[in-house]
């Protein structure tokens, strides 16, 4: 273990496949999506190759090739192609498998039985 591991201690799930969808990391075990974006000219729609900087799907060019402007838009595409492989970036997000909202049931008893009312077990 090197010094950057004991102060960057955060998963960058490097050994989770690109070409899976979703899964889980095998290092730390949380739940991947894989996205793939490709950036654009707004002006021409020039594709662009594109990179993953401070957060954002940004373009490797600061200005585009074809026409010369500054204005890019980012798209996310479902199913990465081998014609847009060499524009597109994956970005690698966590899904949370928090619960927000549960369900409970009671079981209501008769005054003629002797079932004492117990709360069901939470399924998720």
């Amino acid at each position: 273990m090197n010094l950057m591991e004991l102060f960057n201690s955060k998963c960058k799930h490097e050994k989770f496949p690109a070409d899976r969808d979703i899964g889980y990391c095998p290092d730390c075990g949380e739940l991947i999506e894989n996205q793939w974006f490709i950036t654009r000219c707004a002006c021409c729609g020039v594709k662009h190759k594109a990179i993953y900087r401070h957060g954002k799907v940004v373009p490797v060019d600061k200005f585009c090739q074809n026409c010369g402007s500054k204005e890019f838009v980012a798209e996310r595409i479902d199913k990465i192609n081998f014609i847009d492989i060499n524009y597109a970036v994956v970005v690698k997000t966590v899904i949370s498998n928090e619960v927000e909202s549960f369900t409970q049931s009671w079981v209501d008893s008769t005054e003629t039985s002797s079932y004492k009312p117990k709360l069901l077990p939470q399924f998720r």
